[in-house]
This record gives structure tokens, sequence and C-alpha cells, in this order.
């Protein structure tokens, strides 16, 4: 099963756009605090639309609260990391893979990343911005994993206007 770690998110609007993206792609959400916001805070339900009430998630007191509980491959998502995001096998979805993204204005504490270097990666990106966007950074390594999964369950052909909806006049 995937899982996205966010690590001490401080922005209620990112959050918000990665719980819609982890209930459109049925995958965990666990937030460590502090947490910048509170859960029922106007903004992150403004970002995550109707979908908060759909959303498998769990909340943290601390990371070691965190890594007690859930065991499993921890992948950490940093820009300090040396190998892409595409250079892991994510295809084992019946294995718990743990994606976790730092907070937006410091990422994940180096003492956090050097007890598992092998494990700490990057998205491509050029010279010119320090980082992405953290909620775009989640959708682009949940989908990758996805693929590599084959999409597990994920709906192929949209579900309301029906498969043929292109074709019809």
């Amino acid at each position: 099963m995937n899982h996205i770690v966010l690590y001490q998110p401080e922005i209620p609007q990112n959050t918000g756009n990665i719980m819609r993206t982890c209930v459109a792609t049925n995958t965990k959400l666990h937030l460590i605090k502090p947490l910048g916001f509170q859960i029922d805070d106007a903004h992150l339900k403004r970002s995550g639309v109707n979908y908060i009430d759909k959303l498998e998630y769990e909340v943290y007191e601390d990371f070691m609260d965190f890594k007690n509980k859930n065991p499993g491959t921890y992948y950490y998502f940093t820009r300090y990391g040396h190998k892409p995001h595409t250079s892991f096998d994510y295809s084992h979805s019946e294995e718990n893979l743990y994606f976790i993204f730092g907070k937006e204005s410091t990422g994940i504490p180096k003492e956090i990343l050097q007890q598992d270097l092998e494990h700490c990666m990057r998205i491509p990106m050029t010279d010119k911005v320090r980082a992405l966007n953290v909620s775009n950074s989640v959708a682009i390594v949940i989908y990758e994993a996805l693929r590599q999964q084959n999409f597990n369950d994920l709906l192929r052909e949209e579900p309301h206007k029906g498969a043929d909806y292109l074709e019809k006049n």
C-alpha cells in the first residue's frame, strides 16, 4: 500500500491539495505534528473540496511516533538527494511504501535523512528553482509509484458520463 507522509506541513492549501490527490489515488495520508494549521481550517477544506470526508489519514505527535506505528519502506524527498525518484522499484504494491515530504520552509531535518541515505531522493529539475511545490511533488511521485503498480484498482474510464462520452454527439 502507498502512503504519503507530510513532516510538519505549514501551508493548509498545499495539504488540502495533497488530501485530494490521496483520495483520488487510494493513498493514506500521514501528518506529523506540529501542523501549521488546524485540520478544520477553512483553507484546508477549500483546497480539499468535498473529498476530505473520504480521506484516510492519521496524525502523529512526532516522527518517532510515526515510525513506531508504521513498518515498511521509507522514501525521503529532499533537494539534497542524489537519486531521481524514478530510480526505485515501487512495483510491490502489497508492501507498505511511505513517501515522506518535509515542511515547506525547511524540508526534512538532516538528522532524519542521515539515518537512511540510501532512500533519499529528489525530483530532477533545473538550477533555476530551489524546489517544486510540495503538492506537485506528491502528485509526481505517487503517480510514478502507481504507474509501476499498473495503477492498481484505479478507474481508467470516467465513471459518470460513460466510457463512450467522447464518441457521442
